[in-house]
């Protein structure tokens, strides 16, 4: 077993993303009629989906591990905890208007490897009333996309805080430049990843307008990029005064939301350990490389990650994420304010 991935895993929290069930989603016109979505050996293209009325998103929670299957976590609202969750496949759908929209079917087994439940993570929305054609399965990239959703990725044009004092945008960072850390002080950049996506569904980055966490600009993140709140006063019943936050547990409709639409950059900055540096003038977490992750990274860079970065994996700052229970209030960041307050 790899000694970094070994490392990740057993520091890892739960992962969370909302997922349909397969089997409401069903094929209306084409070869497979009145099926549900299922597995790539049994998915033709240019069926006709649509997704039920009465279908729903439901939260599932799982757990890297240092090898596929994924596990899915005790605090998942669908599947069995325990249970192996398998990444089949990357499938591509396209509706009438020509617009296209991508999915993920996780296949979860049971103690005999058997199939018991199938699952799309849809990576942009899904409209009941709309017809969608599959247009392409592939399990080349399947890995690729499920890293790249759960990648903290700052956009284009964050400004990002040197070791100087100084202020530069994302884009214009290279390989060694110190960048100032919270609990390291300056820390050379190690490699800087980019990727384009269609702001849509999973990939439709957060928005936090200036001043609402005390940042100096507006922020633009992406969803799951959590950021690092210090409370002089415990408002929120975590018990602690360092906390983590993703950004899309933030959203109030007004001075947080998701800007979905056209096309966003996605910038990852990989330090020698997880790091909590300084964007907009807040703190926000560095890229962390664990089991799901870890296939965001140039191939070249994977395979030589755990003698290039030793100590990354032993580096994460769960212990310090907000449990969800906790977050599911409308003034959230508003109290976070608050008890960040001087």
């Amino acid at each position: 077993m790899d000694q970094f991935m070994e490392q990740s895993a057993n520091a890892q929290a739960a992962h969370s993303v909302n997922v349909y069930r397969a089997d409401q989603i069903r094929v209306i016109n084409g070869a497979n009629l009145g099926d549900g979505l299922s597995f790539a050996e049994e998915l033709i293209p240019d069926d006709i989906y649509r997704v039920s009325p009465v279908a729903a998103l439901h939260r599932l929670s799982l757990h890297p591990v240092s090898q596929p299957p994924f596990r899915i976590a005790r605090d998942s609202e669908i599947g069995t905890p325990g249970a192996d969750l398998h990444l089949d496949c990357a499938v591509t759908f396209m509706s009438g208007d020509g617009e296209t929209t991508e999915g993920l079917v996780l296949v979860e087994t049971d103690a005999d490897g058997d199939v018991a439940e199938i699952l799309l993570l849809p990576l942009g929305a899904m409209n009941p009333r709309q017809d969608y054609a599959l247009v392409g399965v592939s399990r080349d990239d399947a890995l690729q996309k499920f890293a790249q959703v759960a990648c903290v990725s700052f956009t284009r044009g964050t400004m990002i805080t040197l070791a100087s004092g100084a202020q530069r945008p994302v884009e214009a960072l290279s390989v060694g430049d110190r960048v100032l850390t919270r609990d390291d002080g300056p820390q050379e950049i190690r490699w800087i990843g980019h990727h384009t996506a269609r702001a849509v569904g999973a990939f439709a980055p957060i928005l936090i307008k200036a001043g609402v966490l005390h940042n100096s600009g507006d922020l633009l993140v992406s969803p799951d990029h959590r950021l690092f709140i210090y409370q002089r006063q415990d408002r929120l019943g975590a018990g602690r005064s360092e906390l983590l936050v993703k950004a899309r547990h933030l959203i109030n409709g007004d001075t947080i939301t998701r800007v979905k639409g056209g096309f966003v950059d996605y910038y990852q900055m990989l330090f020698d350990h997880h790091q909590i540096i300084y964007a907009e003038g807040i703190a926000a977490e560095s890229m962390l490389v664990d089991t799901r992750t870890r296939a965001a990274l140039p191939q070249e860079l994977s395979q030589r990650l755990s003698q290039l970065l030793p100590g990354h994996g032993k580096s994460d700052h769960g212990d310090l994420e907000v449990h969800e229970a906790l977050l599911n209030r409308p003034d959230l960041a508003e109290l976070l304010r608050k008890s960040s307050s001087c």
